[in-house]
């Protein structure tokens, strides 16, 4: 697969989004495109698998080359034939209710009399044959993802595409994406591209990165050499691994010598092992006495299936929030924290119980009243965009209300959200990061006493989940009261007061970040993955209780002793 002298420059757009690119993809390579949001990526990838120029309008020039042909010459459905793409927004591939159905329907549709045997060929190497009876609607959002990807392997392309394909997963189910394309890789010789932020993925899986920027690449070098070039990554708004950033820390400091940088945690320990735990004392963080604002009282809910039977996702929940607290909810695909946030702002009901807000039933509580009182930022920002602009969309609530005031009020959003020059723009063709920035800004025009938010850093690169920390501290001026659903333990343990475990259907656990982090047996049983830097100093110490690169490098000190 070859890219030769490619530009593409999209309708609406003043200046192109590829430049001039030139690039190989090998037979049996394992490849991971990096680079900040709005640097070409996923633009690079549909040149690839034909939507541009086939689909998708705009001024294309140079070749694209696929076994040895020209794009140009092949249909779209020959294209799939050869690159299978799986695409950010998975379930838009889902096409069929049936979980054999979808995975064979692209082979049915070019009228192959072996389809069905071609998706359970599918199926059976994305591990997912035991499910193909059942309905989409009943897999999770991990298996979700690879029956997309079960829909592309059954037409048995060569090459394999995934954008961001571990976005929205928690660890357990990342790892297992991982592991069924590295098995596709090696055991099934199939060519893998992904579009991938997470850098210890890469360090693991991939052999080779190319790092985008502005269009053009910047540069194509295999992984161990890719991930020791840490400033040209963070200039790209790239994290390099947390083992990576602690080691060229530390050479910078004089701490260690200069040398090929660890990229993995096994490379990490022998690096640090003549390192010492030496803590500093840190603010203690002190429990909320505050009087409560949410109370969940023995709260059940489930979902109907289409076989009439209840998929019970929790079961007698009791739970209290404290006016004032930010609390992270956290746990695995499939826990329930996306449907707690929708029950609290009233989407869905549960069966029985209550949930009281402010020393009120929500069942007696209408839906203007609620709407001042909680709000809720989508997990997918786009799905909060209704009207022709940002502007038009964050003024809404305030308009259909007729609250006195609300163009000084719409003022004050656009400026504190930084969306002065994208306030005509309509939202859902903003990039990730000004998604967010305008769907914060639509979830706050009401001035909520509490703000709930459903991974609001999923898909970000390092600039943009920058900017959303930022918007996220700052909410604590104007936002009493803040939960955050997310996989992002960092953010967790970076910006949260209070830890809540979500597993099957009840509470885990509850309480301060070190009660959380330093139980193995909830994290082994939840699956909750703290930060690498975490590993890397219980590696070195059992006791030691770590979660960012400056603390690691303040509590681990130089001993030549050991």
């Amino acid at each position: 697969m070859k890219a030769i002298n490619v530009s593409f420059k999209y309708p609406a757009c003043q200046d192109n989004v590829l430049k001039n690119i030139n690039l190989s993809v090998k037979p049996g390579d394992f490849v991971a495109i990096v680079g900040n949001n709005g640097s070409g990526k996923s633009t690079l990838c549909k040149a690839f698998n034909g939507l541009i120029p086939k689909s998708i309008a705009g001024r294309f020039e140079g070749q694209i080359i696929i076994d040895g042909q020209d794009i140009v010459d092949l249909t779209v459905g020959q294209v799939a034939k050869k690159v299978g793409y799986v695409y950010q927004d998975f379930e838009n591939q889902i096409v069929r209710p049936k979980v054999l159905d979808d995975a064979s329907y692209a082979c049915l549709n070019y009228g192959m009399v072996d389809y069905l045997e071609r998706g359970e060929k599918a199926l059976k190497q994305v591990k997912l044959d035991d499910k193909k009876d059942e309905n989409v609607w009943e897999l999770s959002g991990g298996q979700t993802h690879l029956l997309a990807l079960a829909g592309a392997l059954s037409l048995s392309p060569d090459i394999l595409i995934l954008d961001e394909p571990i976005a929205q997963l928690d660890p357990l189910r990342a790892d297992i994406i991982y592991e069924i394309l590295k098995e596709l890789n090696q055991k099934y010789k199939k060519t893998i591209v992904v579009i991938e932020h997470s850098t210890e993925y890469i360090a693991q899986y991939c052999n080779r990165v190319i790092l985008m920027k502005d269009g053009q690449i910047l540069w194509d070098e295999e992984t161990k050499k890719a991930l020791q070039m840490v400033d040209d990554l963070i200039d790209s708004d790239i994290f390099p691994p947390q083992v990576t950033r602690a080691a060229k820390k530390a050479m910078d400091k004089g701490d260690l010598k200069q040398g090929l940088l660890p990229i993995n945690l096994h490379e990490g320990y022998e690096m640090f092992r003549f390192f010492s735990y030496k803590p500093k004392k840190r603010k203690l963080l002190k429990k909320n006495e505050n009087e409560s604002i949410i109370a969940i009282k023995n709260v059940t809910m489930a979902y109907k299936t289409i076989h009439d039977e209840a998929n019970v996702i929790f079961s007698d929940l009791n739970l209290d929030i404290k006016r004032g607290e930010k609390i992270a909810l956290i746990g695995s695909n499939g826990s329930g924290k996306s449907t707690l946030l929708k029950m609290l702002v009233g989407l869905v009901k549960p069966l029985k119980g209550d949930i009281i807000i402010e020393d009120k039933s929500i069942k007696d509580m209408k839906i203007d009243q609620l709407a001042r009182t909680i709000s809720l930022v989508y997990q997918n920002p786009e799905q909060m965009f209704i009207m022709d602009s940002i502007e038009n969309d964050i003024s809404f609530s305030s308009r259909v209300r007729n609250i006195e005031g609300w163009e000084e009020k719409l003022e004050n959003l656009i400026k504190r959200f930084s969306l002065t020059d994208l306030r005509k723009r309509d939202g859902r063709l903003l990039s990730g990061g000004q998604m967010r920035r305008a769907s914060l800004a639509i979830g706050t025009a009401l001035d909520p006493k509490i703000l709930l938010l459903d991974e609001p850093t999923s898909n970000l690169d390092i600039k943009t989940r920058k900017e959303v920390m930022k918007l996220l501290t700052e909410i604590k001026d104007y936002t009493e009261t803040v939960i955050i659903a997310t996989h992002d333990m960092q953010l967790v343990c970076e910006w949260a007061e209070r830890v809540i475990v979500l597993h099957q259907g009840q509470v885990e656990a509850d309480g301060f970040r070190d009660e959380i982090f330093a139980n193995s047996e909830v994290l082994e049983k939840v699956g909750i993955r703290p930060p690498q830097i975490f590993h890397l100093a219980k590696s070195l110490n059992k006791e030691a209780l770590v979660y960012t690169i400056d603390d690691f490098l303040k509590d681990f000190e130089v001993d030549y002793e050991r």
